[in-house]
C-alpha cells in the first residue's frame, strides 16, 4: 500500500511546496491539496457549528501543485479534492496537463462534486446539477487529454471540434479518483474515473450517510466495485482511503483489504504543527515502507 499526505494549503500554514518537499524526503508516495474558492457567510457547515478559518483561506490548488512540482522530483501531486463543477472543464484540463508536463507526469486528480450549495451557485452551477456537471466535465477533460481533435455535445457543455496541447505526459491521462459515498458514487467511480476516494468515518453514525463511508462496509463496497468493473468491462478501481489516522489498527485493516493508497491528513493551521505532524506520520508508516 502507498501512503499519501494531504493538507489544506493556506497562507498561515506550512507552504505547500515545502510540505510536499518534506513529504517526498520522508518517503510519502503522494502529496495532496484540497480547495474552496471562497466560503459564503450563509454556509451551513455539515461537520461543525462554525466553518474553520482554513476552509475560508485555501490557496488555489493548481497554483499550489505547480509550486510543489518545482521543488520535488518523485512524489505524485494531486487534489483531494478538486470541486470540479466549480471549474470550467477546458481550463481545468489545461491547468492539469500543464502541471503534469512540468512535474514529469506526476498528477493524481481527485474529484468531488461539492457540498456547499451557496459556494457552487456563485460559480453559476445549480446545486442539483452538480453530479451531472461533474460527469460531463470529466468526459470533456478526458477527451481533450486523449484526442487530437475534441468535440462534445452534452446538457451542460457544447464544444465544436477543437485542439488542445500540451497533452498530459501520462497517457491517456492522469490517474483519476472520484470522492464520495454511496452506491451511485461507486458506479460513477468505475465508469468515469477508475479510482475511488472514500472518506472513512472512524465512528460511524447514520447521519454520516452520503457524506462519509463506514469502515465496516469496505469489504462489501469492494465486492460491489468488482461486480461493476466486470459489468462495464473496466480495469480494477484504485481505492485511495482518506479520513483515517496513521495507526497500526487502521493501516493493517486497509492492508488486509488490499487498499491501494492511504491518504493521511495533516493539520495546517500553522507551519510548526504541520511540520511536526508530517514527521510523526512518517515515523508511523516507516515500518510499512
Amino acid at each position: 500500500m502507498k501512503f499519501g499526505l494531504s493538507i489544506f494549503s493556506t497562507a498561515t500554514g506550512m507552504p505547500p511546496h515545502l510540505a510536499a518537499q518534506k513529504a517526498e524526503k520522508l518517503g510519502f508516495e503522494s502529496f495532496f491539496v484540497s480547495e474552496h474558492s471562497h466560503i459564503p457567510i450563509s454556509t451551513d457547515f455539515p461537520i461543525g457549528d462554525e466553518v474553520p478559518l482554513i476552509y475560508k483561506s485555501m490557496y488555489d490548488p493548481f497554483v499550489a501543485l505547480a509550486a510543489a512540482a518545482s521543488v520535488t522530483s518523485t512524489i505524485n501531486l494531486g487534489t483531494a479534492i478538486c470541486i470540479l463543477p466549480q471549474h470550467n472543464p477546458i481550463n481545468c484540463a489545461k491547468s492539469l496537463a500543464t502541471i503534469d508536463q512540468i512535474s514529469g507526469g506526476r498528477v493524481v486528480f481527485g474529484i468531488g462534486a461539492g457540498w456547499n450549495a451557496a459556494e457552487m451557485e456563485h460559480h453559476g452551477v445549480h446545486f442539483s446539477d452538480r453530479f451531472s456537471v461533474t460527469s460531463e466535465s470529466i468526459e470533456v477533460m478526458k477527451a481533450f487529454w486523449s484526442e487530437e481533435i475534441t468535440e462534445f455535445h452534452g446538457k451542460h457543455f457544447d464544444i465544436e471540434p477543437s485542439w488542445m496541447w500540451p497533452k498530459p505526459i501520462q497517457s491517456p491521462y492522469p490517474e483519476l479518483s472520484l470522492a464520495g459515498a454511496g452506491s451511485n458514487i461507486l458506479k460513477r467511480a468505475v465508469k468515469l474515473a477508475g479510482g475511488w476516494m472514500p472518506v472513512f468515518a472512524t465512528q460511524w453514525h447514520e447521519s454520516l450517510a452520503g457524506k462519509q463511508t463506514s469502515l465496516e462496509s469496505l469489504g462489501e463496497d469492494q465486492q460491489t466495485l468488482r461486480s461493476l468493473e466486470e459489468e462495464m468491462g473496466k480495469p480494477k478501481t484504485i481505492v485511495s482511503a482518506m479520513g483515517l489516522p496513521a495507526t497500526p489498527q487502521y493501516i493493517d485493516y486497509l492492508l488486509e483489504h488490499n487498499v491501494e493508497r492511504m491518504i493521511i491528513s495533516a493539520p495546517n493551521d500553522e507551519s510548526t504543527l504541520c511540520e511536526e505532524t508530517i514527521e510523526t506520520y512518517a515515523q508511523a508508516i516507516s515500518t510499512y515502507l
